[in-house]
């Protein structure tokens, strides 16, 4: 293949690549409600893993199977979440309007106010999160505690509602109830071109399902077999607290964590979105293995991606809850360097790419040396 064709080859990917991405984003999946996404990984994963199943707690797993003469060596367990931020349906007025309860650590200004999708058990409605006119005084109490220049509190759950346009009967009848999940409008969810960068809402964590699925892709397309087991696993509620990779964790064979996420990019931490991937060392949870982080660390500063090493604070991981639960003997974290992480969200073009190559060269490293690294 020539120059010419291996970048029409490359390009052709990305195009395969975006558009995959572009369906994850556009597919509702709060915590306890990610069909859509899940079966879009069903479809997806099946054809390029030896095998592939959905667990008790919703995971999509699939696993690439390694030599058979390396099967004592401990597997590389993968895992990117399914689901998103969202709301919860707390209370149903009278009135038809909704009052919410968040379904992990976001805040009404994450998304800003606008349309939702109110997935009901028997019909999706659309509404409309509000907080209602501005123009108003301290006799809106709710509204006027808002305003930078009145009460001057930050906006939060008990302020905003969704209307819904519709009388109580007709929620009852669309099965929207307390529990009801509401996510951003399919409408808000469209990725922007900005210059050399892509951005959108739910980047979190639809990139890092994306890359799981192209290096799954590639390892099917390879010749060479990897040195032990790799399972990758698509979790589910892991914005409220890892639920699904616990689960997984306590089913699959013991072995090596890593977490695939996007990374925050602040100057708190040293990390800039456009530099490489992010290799974390400590969060919010846990302390990471050094060897783990270490050895990614290796490989992608050898295949030239500029790797950003981090100790994060207010993060959590599929890996990181799992080895403080004490269910992932050794955890690493390897992340998508994201401008504004739970919010909208902005990556560099190429950094899928660059991510995926990292993830491959990573399992395509025996693990064996891993094996006795131990703690942090």
């Amino acid at each position: 293949m020539d120059s010419s064709d291996d970048a029409a080859g490359r390009c052709t990917t990305r195009e395969s690549t975006f558009s995959l991405l572009q369906e994850l984003l556009w597919a509702y999946g709060p915590g306890g409600r990610e069909d859509d996404v899940r079966s879009i990984c069903i479809r997806e994963l099946g054809p390029l893993v030896d095998q592939t199943w959905v667990d008790d707690a919703g995971n999509v797993v699939g696993v690439v199977r390694g030599e058979s003469t390396s099967r004592k060596m401990q597997p590389i367990r993968v895992m990117a979440h399914m689901d998103e931020l969202s709301m919860l349906v707390k209370r149903v007025e009278s009135d038809g309007t909704l009052h919410l309860s968040p379904l992990g650590t976001m805040y009404p200004g994450n998304f800003g106010l606008g349309p939702v999708a109110i997935l009901g058990r028997n019909e999706t409605l659309c509404g409309v999160l509000t907080l209602g006119s501005e123009h108003t005084t301290r006799e809106s109490q709710r509204i006027w505690e808002t305003k930078p220049d009145q009460g001057d509190r930050s906006l939060d759950w008990s302020h905003v509602y969704v209307f819904t346009g519709r009388t109580g009967d007709e929620l009852t009848k669309a099965g929207i109830t307390p529990g009801t999940r509401i996510c951003i409008d399919r409408t808000k969810r469209s990725i922007v071109e900005i210059g050399e960068y892509v951005g959108s809402y739910f980047m979190d964590d639809r990139a890092a399902i994306v890359v799981l699925l192209e290096a799954a892709r590639r390892l099917r397309a390879s010749t060479e077999h990897l040195p032990q087991d790799v399972y990758l696993v698509f979790t589910t509620n892991e914005e409220i607290g890892g639920v699904g990779a616990a689960y997984a964790h306590r089913q699959l064979p013991e072995g090596i964590t890593l977490a695939v996420e996007v990374g925050p990019t602040e100057r708190e931490y040293d990390t800039s979105v456009s530099g490489g991937p992010i290799v974390a060392y400590s969060d919010a949870q846990c302390v990471y293995d050094t060897a783990v982080a270490d050895q990614l660390m290796d490989l992608a500063t050898e295949l030239g991606a500029h790797p950003q090493a981090a100790v994060l604070g207010a993060f959590e991981s599929d890996a990181s809850h799992g080895k403080a639960a004490g269910l992932a003997p050794r955890a690493g974290l390897l992340c998508i360097p994201t401008l504004s992480t739970h919010g909208y969200e902005v990556i560099a073009r190429d950094a899928l790419e660059t991510t995926v190559e990292v993830l491959l060269a990573f399992l395509r490293q025996p693990s064996m040396r891993l094996s006795h690294a131990g703690g942090g």
